[in-house]
């Protein structure tokens, strides 16, 4: 069996990998690199529980599951670690100290509180992102896959074109089997060529700063001298950096990856927005600036499933901010559902392809 995957992101990389266990001939076709978009500009975080109560909470349990189990199995290193999660306020217009109810790391400024305990060792934990993604793809590739530099035009179909049988890669033809589109936001490109419900980009901007304070993972309510109310995460990392998002931008999204820029004035208010919360943070100096899209959906679900009424084509991206996260099991029911004709470990009907086309 042939399966051709558009897109190199941990998603793409992920079903890549979990195909390759299972024998298949597997070929990822990426156009800008791996982990080039928010694969690897993410903040990494995990969490076993935050999406309990939603139809994600089955995919990410067994994807935090899995991420343990890979961490321990692939002999690769991608800053696993399990770490402490705290809620924190901070302001500089007014007195927040009511709110503290737990110790502040050392490295926060005295305006800020901590005032609550979100997450344990037992239940949050992070990884760097493109170190990851990479780590899953170069495993796919031990296993016989192939990564090929090139740009996904449109699906080949059957005469009667109800079947794919291969995607057109750079005027070519890469005959396949099935193929699955996991683009991130791009797969909204795919709308062209199968009947897919549309998949957006929503932009955000983070920096990485040359910082190694304790390991927790800090959410942030952050009230500025003008009211305005932001919400900066900052996820120190075992390499000694600190990685630090929580501003979105507006451009729209280029139809080229590689074009993908943060916007005039934004990292420097996000520098701004971390000296709030811990002033020896933001003084320090910044390894890299960047930007990047998060793939979403009307209904806020990723799609995941085949596509409606095109026989060997499927999809799987929307993830939203859960994208590192449900990566692994995502990967794993894929290859189930492509290599068995249905999804075992998770059950994959709230993520139907076709909810998004009524």
């Amino acid at each position: 069996m042939k399966v051709t995957i558009c897109g190199g992101g941990v998603i793409g990389a992920s079903i890549a990998y979990f195909l390759s266990r299972r024998g298949v001939e597997v070929s990822v076709v990426e156009r800008t690199g791996v982990a080039n978009g928010a694969s690897g500009k993410s903040g990494g975080f995990l969490a076993l529980d935050w999406c309990d109560g939603s139809d994600l909470a089955p995919l990410a349990r067994r994807s935090f599951e899995l991420h343990g189990t890979l961490a321990e199995s692939l002999g690769r290193d991608w800053g696993y670690r399990r770490v402490e999660t705290l809620g924190v306020v901070a302001s500089t217009r007014r007195d927040v100290s009511g709110y503290r109810k737990l110790p502040s790391p050392d490295w926060l400024a005295d305006e800020a509180a901590v005032h609550g305990r979100l997450g344990t060792p037992a239940s949050t934990a992070q990884i760097d992102p493109a170190a990851f993604t990479n780590a899953m793809m170069s495993a796919a590739i031990d296993g016989g896959a192939t990564l090929i530099e090139g740009c996904v035009e449109g699906m080949a179909f059957s005469p009667g074109g109800n079947e794919v049988t291969g995607a057109i890669v750079d005027g070519a033809t890469l005959w396949s089997d099935a193929v699955v589109i996991a683009m991130g936001p791009w797969s909204m490109l795919a709308c062209q060529w199968l009947p897919l419900g549309p998949t957006h980009g929503l932009k955000g901007h983070s920096l990485v700063f040359d910082y190694a304070p304790s390991p927790e993972s800090l959410f942030v309510e952050l009230e500025t001298d003008d009211g305005e109310i932001s919400s900066p995460e900052i996820n120190p990392r075992p390499d000694g950096t600190t990685y630090v998002c929580g501003l979105s931008g507006h451009d729209a999204l280029p139809m080229d990856p590689a074009d993908v820029v943060p916007e005039a004035g934004a990292s420097e208010k996000l520098r701004r927005m971390t000296s709030h919360v811990s002033p020896e943070l933001g003084a320090s100096r910044v390894l890299t600036a960047q930007s990047c899209y998060r793939p979403v959906t009307a209904d806020g679900l990723p799609q995941i499933g085949a596509v409606p009424g095109v026989a060997g084509a499927y999809v799987a991206t929307g993830h939203s901010v859960w994208g590192m996260l449900n990566g692994p099991a995502t990967g794993e029911a894929m290859a189930e559902l492509i290599t068995e004709g249905a999804a075992k470990t998770v059950n994959l009907a709230p993520f139907d392809p076709a909810r998004l086309r009524l």
